[in-house]
């Protein structure tokens, strides 16, 4: 007999009325790899919102509930949110996809606390490609060891923090490649509607380098979150990002 095609996975999305949670839901939502089990809408919203994406319309209270019947979550909400979103995984011992930025190093302590209950995907940028560019960035420091770096990133007016999280993640990579402890010199600009541009400058004698990333849509994210909650589901307990995924540790 033909084999049983893989079941598909149950999925939750937290903060569906995001501009990330709502493209999370959406792509989920046309891929026969998963069902739309429930969408988290914030506290407040009107019960009666139409979830297009299948699956409940959920208040955060029953998340717990809920992710206990499904696989995974994904949540690209706000540093708070997103804790407790990671203490409803540990609780129920589901996988969680997290894509905030902007933890405080107690946050940070507290997400570390829930990944010993469940597997915990946690990433700053779910592109593949600019995940392969944090792996250049090492790579081009170490073999670059005089030139001097610096990083340029553009976001939307909208977008909170500054430096973003890819931003940072970015200039730890040189700084771990050389053993630095002094941070990379970072221009944060926020204008229009601006996906996400970031440049690091490697600049020496007579010469510089520039590896650059531009994103076009924010479906190329939500794209990897999907990603990531499919391979992270089958994980044991434990901190996961696309490091991992894309084995370039």
């Amino acid at each position: 007999m033909p084999a049983m095609p893989p079941r598909p996975l149950r999925l939750i999305v937290n903060a569906a009325s995001g501009k990330m949670g709502a493209r999370v839901a959406e792509l989920a939502a046309m891929d026969a790899r998963f069902v739309v089990a429930g969408c988290v809408f914030r506290a407040g919203k009107s019960r009666m919102e139409v979830n297009t994406h299948g699956g409940l319309a959920l208040t955060p209270a029953e998340l717990p509930t809920h992710l206990a019947k499904a696989d995974a979550v994904v949540d690209f909400s706000a540093p708070e949110a997103s804790v407790k979103v990671a203490a409803d995984a540990a609780e129920t011992g589901k996988a969680a996809v997290i894509g905030t930025t902007g933890f405080t190093s107690v946050q940070r302590a507290q997400l570390e606390r829930c990944a010993k209950s469940s597997p915990i995907f946690l990433s700053p940028n779910f592109s593949f490609a600019v995940n392969l560019l944090f792996w250049l960035a090492g790579e081009a420091a170490k073999r670059l060891p005089g030139y001097e770096a610096g990083i340029i990133e553009t976001h939307h007016g909208q977008k909170k923090d500054a430096p973003s999280g890819t931003a940072l993640v970015l200039g730890e990579a040189v700084m771990r490649a050389r053993a630095a402890e002094t941070p990379v010199p970072t221009v944060s600009q926020r204008l229009g509607d601006v996906v996400g541009e970031h440049t690091l400058t490697f600049a020496g004698p007579f010469e510089r380098l520039e590896l650059t990333h531009r994103a076009h849509s924010r479906a190329l994210f939500a794209r990897g979150a999907l990603e990531a909650a499919l391979w992270v589901a089958k994980k044991r307990p434990g901190i996961y990002d696309m490091q991992d995924l894309m084995r370039l540790g």
